[in-house]
């Protein structure tokens, strides 16, 4: 049976946030360690690393575990609101005069502080820089992200983009980048435009995570190709995440600028680069292939694979979640991390498909107005 726009939404935004929570926990650590942790690998929902989070070094202030969503949903939900408001596609001024207002103005409950507050007190220092940019220094929101570190910042929060393309890979490649102009460069922007063109194509009737990976590959460039190229013939090989842990890393270390120790980046670590790329979106779409689409297996590869797994979880989980609706997201899984996130996770997928048939009538009326303006221009000879 065919999945509705609404099945595929709720599917890639409630997969994303739940991908998110079970990843928070263990982000920073190797896999090794998390099982020296854990006792094994992780299967499901965790408590926090330390016992002692409050003041736990490097986790301090932050309630990372025990069902918690992290800044991937925080900024996932700001850009749901954006498209709220526009209710057309977006671009990096929209960035510059929705979600910078958004973040600075509107307290929201942070589950991680377990307090309300402005999301711009929980969101990263890259992600900070989208308000020093654009709200203090009135840079071009077109160039706002040059200068940024090179992360995943702007692509962890792509999903929406998809969904509003779904179905239409390379408008979702366009959109994203245009977008994510105002948050970063080089191939971080790149990954947000190919990780927005992996939900559109996961929307597609049939897909499969073979389908989506040649997709991407269709679009994306230099170092991000190349490393999404690498990851996916490793994977190929390997039909269990446990056997792929080490492989799938050593696959992407070539084209990660952070390298081996992820808490001491090296001296190249996050500048920009052609030749390299970001190392969550490749692990995401290779752990994709290693559960043959598979949400439950996809999202558990990324989130014991370590180092920044809430965010290779959150992108694996919105894929995942796209291709199969949400009924392919454990229920129980769901419902603990809406609990103890205090947030609605269905009410922005909803509203999401809403603007997403809106635009798709706008855009069909658009292309009717070229259409008749193209016809009139080459007049049958």
């Amino acid at each position: 049976m065919t999945l509705t726009l609404e099945e595929r939404a709720a599917g890639a935004l409630v997969g994303a946030a739940v991908g998110d929570a079970l990843g928070g926990p263990v982000e920073g650590w190797s896999p090794d360690q998390i099982v020296e942790r854990h006792g094994g690998r992780v299967h499901g929902i965790v408590g926090p690393w330390h016992e002692d989070w409050r003041t736990a070094r490097p986790i301090a202030p932050y309630h990372k575990g025990d069902g918690h969503v992290t800044d991937d949903t925080l900024m996932t939900h700001a850009l749901v609101r954006v498209y709220e408001a526009v209710r057309d596609h977006l671009d990096a001024y929209a960035v510059a005069e929705h979600l910078v207002p958004d973040l600075m103005t509107n307290p929201r409950w942070i589950p991680e502080l377990e307090a309300e507050a402005l999301p711009l007190q929980r969101i990263f220092l890259a992600e900070k820089w989208i308000v020093t940019r654009l709200h203090y220094a009135h840079v071009d929101p077109r160039e706002a992200g040059s200068g940024n570190i090179v992360n995943c910042g702007a692509a962890m929060y792509m999903a929406p983009v998809g969904i509003v393309n779904a179905g239409n890979p390379a408008g979702a490649y366009a959109e994203a980048l245009d977008i994510a102009g105002a948050h970063q460069s080089s191939y971080g922007r790149e990954a947000a435009g190919v990780f927005a063109a992996a939900v559109a194509a996961a929307c597609l009737p049939g897909a499969t995570a073979g389908s989506v990976v040649d997709t991407v590959l269709g679009l994306a460039k230099d170092g991000t190709r190349a490393a999404i190229a690498a990851v996916a013939e490793v994977a190929s090989r390997h039909r269990d995440f446990e056997s792929a842990l080490a492989p799938l890393r050593a696959a992407v270390a070539p084209y990660d600028t952070v390298g081996p120790d992820y808490r001491a980046p090296s001296l190249g670590a996050r500048r920009p680069s052609r030749l390299h790329s970001i190392e969550e979106l490749p692990i995401a779409l290779g752990m994709l292939l290693v559960a043959d689409g598979a949400y439950e297996t996809s999202v558990l590869g990324a989130v014991n694979y370590g180092r920044d797994c809430d965010s290779i979880a959150t992108m694996a989980g919105a894929i995942a979640g796209a291709m199969g609706g949400e009924p392919v997201i454990p229920a129980a899984w769901s419902k603990q991390v809406a609990e103890a996130s205090r947030l609605d996770l269905h009410a922005p997928a909803g509203a999401l498909a809403a603007v997403a048939r809106e635009v798709f009538a706008l855009d069909r009326a658009r292309r009717r107005t070229h259409e008749s303006a193209f016809a009139t221009l080459t007049p049958p000879r």
